[in-house]
């Protein structure tokens, strides 16, 4: 199978509450609009919103609802992400969940959005995931982006497409997109960065090709984003370059080169002199006065 069908939802959702049932709504209509539908993406956080009180232990009820809703609608189905619980520590945590109703796999965030997702702990594994005859997926959240390391280790890997899920309420969301577009180009993936709208976020989900190219940027208001993979044209660009250009993966393959940042025994001072990782305080407040 050289295509494959994805929508993004990029749904209006409720903090701090249940909204299971708004997104159950959403995946029935999409996959009943469009029955060539394979799978659907959530935006990161997408259940429960931010509040690590609804973290959960996984397997746990409300994974299992969205592997019932995934059979239900015979969809691949990527959860956005919930809190996970493993003893003392939390987790964000993504799911995918296949057609059959059954957990593929699961991605911890490896980058928290610190020193502001508090409490959360980092994962330390990339993750990717096969779907057979059609291709291979790599999953990233949020933050994670903004480190470029992430993404072309989940290339160097095999990933073609890279599943993003997201949750920015803030003015950095255009430079965002910025980021999902030269993450595209310099790996020559697919870029599906899906965000929330209304309360928990401000939209603007965007889907990238392998060339950096903009598929589909949306709006601040909900919306079904539906659009088709091309692994064959995909692997071309990888082959020949996009529009016949550069070949930055093979490049990054045959350049024998060990990066300076990487070899721990090199100082890191210029860093260092950064200061601590921490919320920052306005320079007008002083702290003497009561």
């Amino acid at each position: 199978m050289s295509t494959f069908m994805i929508a993004g939802l990029q749904l209006n959702l409720v903090n701090n509450e249940d909204n299971f049932y708004r997104i159950q709504q959403q995946v029935v209509l999409a996959k009943k609009r469009f029955l060539q539908l394979d799978m659907v993406v959530l935006s990161e956080l997408a259940t429960f919103g931010s509040a690590p009180r609804f973290a959960q232990s996984l397997p746990g009820d409300a994974e299992q609802r969205y592997c019932q809703l995934a059979m239900e609608n015979e969809i691949y189905l990527v959860t956005g992400s919930l809190y996970q619980r493993i003893n003392d520590q939390i987790y964000n945590t993504c799911s995918v969940i296949s057609p059959h109703g059954e957990v593929i796999c699961r991605y911890q965030k490896i980058y928290p959005f610190l020193p502001y997702e508090t409490g959360i702990s980092s994962g330390n594994e990339f993750t990717t995931f096969n779907i057979p005859g059609v291709g291979c997926f790599g999953l990233s959240i949020c933050y994670d982006m903004w480190f470029p390391e992430t993404v072309r280790a989940l290339c160097y890997q095999g990933a073609e497409v890279i599943i993003h899920p997201t949750l920015t309420n803030t003015i950095d969301r255009d430079v965002e997109l910025s980021i999902s577009r030269a993450n595209a180009a310099m790996n020559q993936c697919y870029m599906v960065d899906i965000n929330a709208t209304g309360e928990l976020a401000v939209g603007k989900s965007i889907v990238v090709g392998p060339g950096g190219e903009v598929i589909h940027q949306a709006q601040t208001n909900q919306e079904l984003i539906l659009f088709e993979v091309d692994f064959d044209y995909l692997r071309r660009v990888r082959e020949q370059g996009w529009q016949g250009l550069g070949q930055p993966l093979k490049s990054f393959r045959d350049k024998t080169i060990e990066f300076p940042q990487y070899q721990k025994k090199l100082s890191t001072s210029a860093l260092n002199k950064l200061g601590p990782l921490q919320k920052p305080t306005s320079p007008n407040l002083d702290s003497s006065q009561g």
